[in-house]
């Protein structure tokens, strides 16, 4: 079932945002299992880092929505998303390197800021807009940090599944 962004209000507004942090954190969490720790700022770490920040994002609008609704119950579920803001599910491999999985996060962030952008042309409601304005606004901040973080950090691969088939190395 599709999300009608035409009739969204402010709680299923938030409800969304709110899942939309939930799969992306769960995905780098996965993406961190994946990619195995080798090394303090591997591609695992990046991936570690990534699930922190949205963790707290989820929990920032987790505590926006309680103090206008309370507890009242979310009409909009997980499965109505499927890579809202989540990294794509092929993106990780063992042995990627730290900055591959920069360029995974700086995908996921602009994947999120067009989702927002789209969403916007189709929300009646003035509160939706304004919050999707904001989380647009967010998102482009966060691919702003994630680009200038990008740019620190070594060009080229880490080592890769062919070099860990060979013998002697730590992969085979």
């Amino acid at each position: 079932m599709a999300i009608d962004f035409a009739t969204l209000d402010l709680r299923d507004a938030l409800d969304l945002a709110i899942l939309m942090e939930v799969e992306a954190r769960e995905r780098y969490a996965d993406f961190a299992k994946v990619v195995g720790g080798r090394y303090p700022g591997d591609a695992a770490d990046v991936f570690k880092l990534m699930s922190s920040y949205e963790e707290k994002h989820e929990a920032q609008l987790r505590a926006r929505r309680r103090s206008l609704f309370q507890d009242q119950p979310s009409r909009v579920r997980l499965e109505q998303l499927d890579d809202a803001e989540a990294p794509d599910r092929s993106s990780p491999r063992v042995f990627m390197s730290a900055r591959d999985a920069m360029e995974v996060a700086l995908a996921s962030e602009e994947k999120a800021w067009t989702f927002f952008d789209d969403a916007l042309r189709a929300v009646k409601d003035q509160s939706v807009r304004d919050l999707f304005t904001e989380l647009r606004g967010e998102e482009a901040e966060h691919r702003t940090m994630l680009a200038e973080r990008l740019k620190g950090m070594p060009k080229g691969p880490d080592l890769t599944e062919a070099e860990a088939d060979q013998p002697g190395s730590d992969g085979g």
